[in-house]
């Protein structure tokens, strides 16, 4: 049976008042929840603060939390910029998610203080700042951030060893975002 006679016969079955049954195809602010899955994955492995999309008249907005989960905002053509949608889009799992410890918890973050173009080195031919296992000193430089043609030397906030370098270098970095992981000494 074709899909849109499928759907209009369990409309003609069901009780007056009564929410559809979600499905996988179901859509929330004109989006797919399989496309909305697929931006919250993106937000989350590339570590962004916020993700917009707008087209054919709809828009969401996924913001990262400190957790690490997404948090989807629908903008539904047609609803004043102030007004909610009558009900939050559900959730995909109905089971309660167990914490579960997080091995990176003790590492400190050394967060982008602004927007730019994330350089590993003072110049494309000289060794970089530093490398996975060097120990920092608090106020030692770590990397440069390229904003407007300024080059702006970031600093350790910490004394740790470096863990782990989160972006690639000449990568684009935005406000907040984590670019080195240093663990504590």
């Amino acid at each position: 049976m074709p899909r849109a006679a499928e759907r209009k016969k369990s409309a003609r079955n069901a009780k007056p008042g009564a929410r559809p049954a979600p499905t996988t195809n179901s859509a929330v602010a004109g989006f797919e929840l399989g496309e909305l899955r697929q931006l919250i994955r993106l937000v989350q492995r590339t570590g962004i603060g916020e993700l917009e999309v707008a087209s054919g008249g709809r828009s969401v907005r996924i913001s990262a939390t400190s957790s690490g989960a997404g948090i989807v905002t629908e903008h539904a053509a047609g609803l004043a910029p102030g007004a909610r949608p009558a009900a939050p889009p559900a959730a995909a799992g109905t089971a309660e998610a167990k914490p579960v410890a997080d091995p990176t918890a003790h590492l400190k973050a050394l967060t982008s203080p602004m927007v730019g173009t994330f350089y590993r080195a003072p110049a494309p031919d000289a060794d970089p700042f530093i490398e996975l296992g060097d120990v920092v000193e608090v106020g030692q430089t770590v990397c440069i951030i390229e904003a407007m043609k300024l080059m702006n030397e970031i600093e350790a906030e910490t004394k740790g060893r470096v863990v782990q370098v989160l972006v690639e270098n000449a990568q684009p970095v935005e406000f907040g975002q984590k670019l080195i992981l240093v663990e504590p000494l």
